[in-house]
């Protein structure tokens, strides 16, 4: 071989070897999605700095010489003004691509300069500090979805794999070791696929991380079908795509988590056999499904660095709330309910916030106060108002709600905003309700029944999504008892016979009070008004009898555009609303049930709802009486009634 060869067979060599061994591409995935600072800043900002730079130095040791090069948690509480923090990779990211963006997320978040807390997410991880330790968090208000607006080709069926995958991942993921999970899955036949990772923090429990991603998938749904999609929370991420992001050989199996379940769990009865066997063997493994995807098996909260109890309320004085809200002055008054009056207020910090100043002065309500306040302040959901704080020292005992500029929902049914809703605002209103339902039934730690559930107690947020108040000194159901004997604590019209007549107290009087004002979101009308032509009836009345006749779109609300609408759609809200009104309460269905048969396209005539008790005309009970006459007590003022409580 000649000296040419040579030289050019070692050249040859030299670029197979290099090719063989050079890494591949690198992608940190620094996708900026979102970024937040406090409002407020650290007191002793030298002490403050160097117990970030601190706990940032040691965020980034973990993720370099660590065992688990995805995740860290450290923290810094010297002196005054402590630092903790945490940090998340994706676990598709290379070790140096983890690293990669934590430095992109060291650099974006200390543009918050001095600020206690901030967080920045990427595509490819999540960085986050605090004052205090927030390691057991799980969902928090500002959890959002953010869609790409390019729809995909074929978008039926990818819309329909996507939402399958989604819900199959909010399934698995929480029995995942490291709470990780990502899968592709073929579109069409092939022709294209899906991608879609789902992640919670490691610090939190498998029942925090099934909750998280619970709210995630619910939001993320609403970007189908467009070809990307993402849900971001305090403590999860979800996103899917019909392009990849990793790599094919780091997906995961899920299967073994989707299968079996327990035995208890599966405790739905499905109604009497209608129609073909075939038909409702499908129905009965929908019910199935679904009970097992949202009824999580329950776990002890998180135990990191001590953080096992949960946060209690933020304690304000009475003074401070008193400056916040001009002396409780009529000009900040922006309603009053059952439990006492409501002022806007504008804290020191500049935070404006709802004040409900309660009317009950009790020593047994006072006893109780502390430790209920405790409990519903760890209610975080999208569906439900937040309880910020509250104040115990002083003449009158008060709360300190997330403020809601819109106001409530009776304003945009009956007030100075009639008719301005659309038909997708009221289904999402309809739905969303819903949702916040049945996370205080069957997803909190302790089970809540709201008891007064009507159109004014929904508020709406700036985009028009409902929150559940008032639930405030709602009695809880202890988990060992099926009902509640108790005083009646709702408003007339919106109430099941059951509790008005006989103080009988489940959950099942949230579901039947929902039922009214679903009627009232699609009609625009209040339940207890009597219409006088053709007949006088009442609103449950007259949903019945259009049912019946299968006229379900005469009840619709005339301001409302046709064109907005399928009548599909409105003839399953208002057979989903007339089954939560039935009688007796045993054949309503559950909140989650009612989330399920909303979200999905089972065939509800399978369990036909039987006519509700009041509605005999022609030989009505004592029960059926006394409901009517309560009914037009309500059409001529809208009175609460109240117990010791003050609801």
């Amino acid at each position: 071989m000649n000296k040419c060869s040579r030289l050019l067979w070692s050249s040859m060599v030299m670029i197979i070897i290099t090719l063989m061994f050079q890494p591949s591409r690198s992608d940190p995935q620094i996708n900026l999605l979102n970024k937040g600072c406090s409002q407020y800043n650290a007191s002793n900002q030298i002490n403050f700095f160097n117990n970030l730079n601190d706990t940032f130095a040691d965020l980034k040791s973990q993720l370099t010489n660590g065992s688990n090069n995805h995740f860290a948690t450290a923290e810094q509480a010297r002196s005054s003004d402590p630092v903790y923090a945490m940090v998340q990779c994706r676990n598709y990211l290379s070790s140096a691509d983890c690293v990669a963006c934590y430095d992109a997320a060291v650099s974006q978040i200390r543009n918050c300069s001095a600020a206690n807390g901030a967080r920045v997410i990427y595509d490819g991880c999540f960085l986050r500090y605090e004052s205090n330790s927030f390691y057991d968090q799980t969902t928090l208000p500002g959890n959002v979805q953010i869609c790409s607006n390019r729809t995909v080709s074929q978008a039926s069926a990818f819309d329909a794999v996507a939402r399958t995958l989604l819900n199959d991942l909010e399934l698995a993921t929480p029995k995942i070791n490291g709470y990780f999970a990502a899968v592709k899955r073929d579109v069409d036949g092939g022709t294209s696929s899906i991608y879609v990772v789902a992640q919670c923090a490691e610090t939190i429990s498998e029942t925090g991380c099934a909750d998280c991603l619970t709210v995630a998938n619910g939001n993320i749904e609403s970007c189908l079908p467009d070809g990307d999609g993402r849900a971001i929370d305090a403590a999860c991420f979800l996103r899917y795509s019909d392009t990849s992001f990793f790599a094919d050989n780091q997906t995961t199996n899920i299967a073994s988590f989707l299968e079996g379940g327990s035995s208890s769990k599966n405790r739905y009865i499905i109604g009497g056999v209608v129609g073909g066997i075939g038909l409702l063997l499908i129905f009965l493994a929908l019910l199935i499904w679904y009970q097992y995807s949202r009824k999580r098996k329950a776990s002890p909260r998180g135990n990191v660095l001590g953080g096992t109890d949960l946060q209690g309320p933020v304690m304000y004085t009475y003074k401070d709330l008193k400056n916040a809200t001009d002396n409780f002055s009529e000009q900040r008054k922006l309603g009053e309910g059952g439990f006492g009056e409501v002022y806007m207020g504008t804290l020191k910090s500049g935070n404006v916030v709802a004040v409900k100043k309660l009317s009950v002065n009790s020593s047994r309500v006072k006893t109780e106060f502390d430790s209920e306040i405790r409990l519903i302040s760890n209610v975080h959901h999208r569906n439900v108002t937040r309880l910020l704080g509250c104040s115990m020292r002083g003449p009158d005992l008060l709360l300190v709600y997330e403020y809601m500029a819109n106001g409530s929902l009776e304003r945009y049914l009956y007030g100075d905003k009639q008719g301005s809703l659309n038909w997708k605002q009221r289904y999402r209103i309809i739905f969303g309700t819903a949702r916040g339902l049945a996370y205080l039934h069957d997803q909190f730690h302790v089970r809540i029944i709201h008891r007064d559930i009507k159109s004014s107690n929904i508020l709406l947020d700036d985009e028009f999504l409902p929150k559940i108040a008032d639930f405030g000194l709602a009695r809880l159901l202890p988990d060992d008892r099926t009902h509640l004997s108790t005083k009646f604590a709702g408003t007339l019209g919106y109430t099941a016979p059951e509790y008005a007549l006989h103080g009988q107290l489940t959950e099942k009087v949230d579901t039947y009070s929902f039922g009214i004002v679903a009627l009232e979101i699609v009609s625009g009308r209040r339940s207890g008004d009597m219409t006088i032509e053709p007949n006088a009836e009442y609103l449950l009345q007259q949903a019945w009898k259009l049912y019946e006749s299968n006229m379900h779109l005469t009840l619709v609300d005339e301001t409302i555009d046709p064109n907005e609408y399928t009548p599909e759609e409105v003839k399953r809200v208002i057979e989903v609303a007339i089954s939560c009104t039935q009688s007796p309460p045993s054949l309503r269905p559950s909140m989650p049930e009612v989330v399920f048969m909303l979200s999905s396209e089972y065939p509800l005539d399978q369990r036909p709802p039987r006519r509700p008790t009041f509605m005999d005309q022609e030989n009505r009970s004592p029960l059926e009486t006394s409901t009517a006459t309560a009914d037009s007590s309500m059409s001529r003022a809208t009175d609460t009634i109240t117990d010791v409580t003050g609801r």
